[in-house]
């Protein structure tokens, strides 16, 4: 490495901890190879996905915050505008939660309009694909240290870019309309973000999200007019030439308090003015971004429904169900590169539901991990992946609607809601997605406790490990077994039937306050004709209340009806006649009759 190309960087020198992004698996694994073949580099890990990504950067925050220095992505696989689309979305995102980490460009981009999106997206430097390794690691360096760095002289942060000439080109009128334009923007994004978090709060009163939708309407509306009545002419041919992004018009609905404003669930509006650009693993990668902030929320348990997880410690519980998503998210590819047709998914998903939960176990508990069991070790993955037909049958099969996730998820099929069929791409479709994927990891992470629960959950070197200390006592601990052996009791017999009968499945999501419970309605005919024995009998004391109730109502107001007549036509009347013959009588009593006074005194 040459001296110039150390020009500029400070002398303190700290190793440089990598993280690398990038979808082309041959060009990771070489780039990781020719890196780690240096001292002053660590590549502490190198990922396909943005939800991997995510995930190692949360899981480090908690151990090491340092462990990371410097993320180097590409902007998707480099190649489509959807994919580079998606890549400028992941900066902003982890520019949003975590604003002290720089971010580096290693890209087959190099259109200009491109790297002035990523620039704005929050990207500190920027090097081609193909430049020497010498030289790419100076320019990381440099971004490392602080000092921005743009390939070529003439690029973003040498001279100008063309699009920043014109736009400081434009006249003042029209860049007075751009700051009123910005400011307002602005406000409408905030106030958007409120309603969209409100929104998502499940168990609101009709009424009141009805207010709400309307209120999102009219915000949408008047940021489109805002958008048209103040861009100038100028900046719309601008805007042509290049391919850059409106930030402003992208503003996440799941960004956690606190935290600035993340626009990846937000894709919507892209993906409804061009669907076609819109790939499934695209859409899987949305969601599953919108997903992992959610995570970010607290993990209690505010349902009025016991779970496993409740027992977990709640890092060890995030820890769980960051693995699931990243379980899922290689089940769903593996699905997806096997080139299956719909018809042979519904053959095959409930095994591949199967292998989440037991790889899933496997590296949540540590594939040779060993506890003292009666003075015998013991392997805990072994030992809990011998309940398979219990997990099966007692939870997976149970998780609703999972065949329509993995349909929507790998074939982009439409999704039905409330007797309405929803494209992929809307943003209806995406907010039931959503709600599938937590309940089904919430679900996932039910099954992983609950052979440990059966089987090892008196154990102090497991209680020590996962649990909350809280619940750790083996008072707390038979507490909880007893709820959950309650929870299926009346679910498989009372809650369940009823649920079928209603056309409606309870599911738990991720809410701004903790994992929460909420209904979503689905059409359940089959499901009705085959039950038998007391669910049966639960759906028809159900149908009977419904069919005499009207009935009993309309007797008991005619007798009441009835009643209050007699009441008072008949009784009060009565009684009212007696009182007043009373009262005369009374009356006669003590005032004696004038001819019988006149007598009287003629008598004497």
């Amino acid at each position: 490495m040459s001296d110039d190309s150390h020009q500029g960087v400070p002398q303190e020198h700290h190793p440089l901890k990598l993280l690398l992004i990038d979808q082309d698996p041959i060009f990771r694994l070489g780039l990781r190879i020719a890196l780690e073949e240096l001292p002053e580099l660590e590549v502490v890990s190198a990922v396909e996905s943005d939800t991997a990504a995510l995930q190692v950067l949360t899981e480090l925050s908690q151990i090491d915050p340092e462990g990371i220095n410097l993320v180097v992505l590409e902007l998707g696989n480099g190649r489509s505008p959807s994919s580079q689309q998606l890549g400028l979305l992941l900066c902003k995102q982890l520019k949003a939660q975590y604003p002290n980490l720089p971010l580096f460009l290693l890209s087959a981009v190099q259109e200009s309009g491109w790297l002035l999106a990523a620039k704005n997206a929050g990207v500190d430097g920027y090097c081609p694909k193909g430049i020497p390794i010498p030289e790419l690691v100076a320019a990381m360096e440099r971004v490392k240290a602080g000092e921005p760095y743009w390939f070529g002289e003439g690029n973003l942060l040498g001279t100008e870019s063309s699009a920043v000439v014109q736009t400081r080109e434009l006249n003042s009128f029209a860049q007075f309309k751009r700051d009123l334009r910005l400011s307002a923007m602005g406000y409408i994004n905030s106030r958007l973000a409120e309603v969209r978090e409100k929104l998502q709060i499940p168990g609101q009163p009709l009424v009141e999200k009805a207010i709400l939708a309307g209120r999102r309407r009219e915000l949408l509306a008047a940021r489109k007019l805002t958008q048209f009545v103040l861009t100038s002419s100028q900046e719309r041919q601008q805007q042509q030439q290049t391919p850059e992004i409106d930030y402003e018009q992208l503003q996440s609905a799941t960004t956690p308090p606190g935290t600035s404003e993340v626009t990846s669930s937000e894709l919507s509006r892209i993906s409804t003015e061009a669907p076609a650009l819109l790939s499934p693993r695209a859409l899987q990668s949305e969601l599953f971004a919108s997903v992992i902030n959610k995570l970010q929320f607290s993990l209690q348990n505010i349902s009025d429904v016991p779970l496993e997880i409740d027992i977990l410690r709640e890092d060890k519980k995030r820890e769980l169900l960051y693995g699931i998503l990243q379980k899922l998210s290689d089940v769903l590819d593996e699905l997806r590169d096997s080139h299956l047709d719909i018809s042979q998914l519904s053959e095959v998903y409930r095994v591949s539901l199967t292998d989440l939960w037991q790889t899933t176990t496997t590296d949540f508990f540590g594939k040779f991990s060993r506890v003292k069991v009666d003075n015998q070790d013991v392997e805990i993955v072994n030992l809990l992946l011998q309940d398979v037909e219990i997990v099966q049958t007692g939870i997976l099969d149970k998780i609703p609607l999972v065949l329509d996730l993995f349909s929507y998820l790998i074939f982009q099929t439409n999704l039905t809601i409330d007797n309405t069929i929803y494209p992929s791409y809307s943003s209806e479709a995406k907010e039931r997605g959503c709600m599938l994927i937590e309940n089904l990891l919430i679900q996932v992470g039910n099954s992983v406790i609950q052979p440990l629960l059966n089987r090892l959950a008196d154990i102090n070197e497991i209680k020590k490990t996962y649990y909350n200390q809280t619940l750790a006592s083996t008072r707390e601990i038979e507490r909880i077994r007893n709820d959950l052996s309650w929870k299926y009791r009346l679910r498989n017999y009372i809650q369940e039937p009823q649920e079928i009968f209603e056309s409606r499945y309870e599911i738990f999501v991720f809410a701004p306050r903790g994992i929460a419970k909420t209904s979503i309605y689905s059409h359940r005919s089959d499901e009705l004709a085959q039950l038998t024995g007391i669910p049966l009998t639960v759906t028809l004391v159900l149908e009977f209340r419904d069919a005499i109730a009207p009935r009993l109502q309309s007797l008991v107001s005619f007798l009441g009806s009835g009643v209050v007549f007699v009441l008072t036509q008949v009784v009060g009347r009565a009684i009212g006649l007696i009182g007043r013959g009373i009262l005369q009588g009374i009356g006669n009593a003590s005032l004696p009759d004038k001819n019988w006074r006149r007598n009287n005194e003629r008598g004497k």
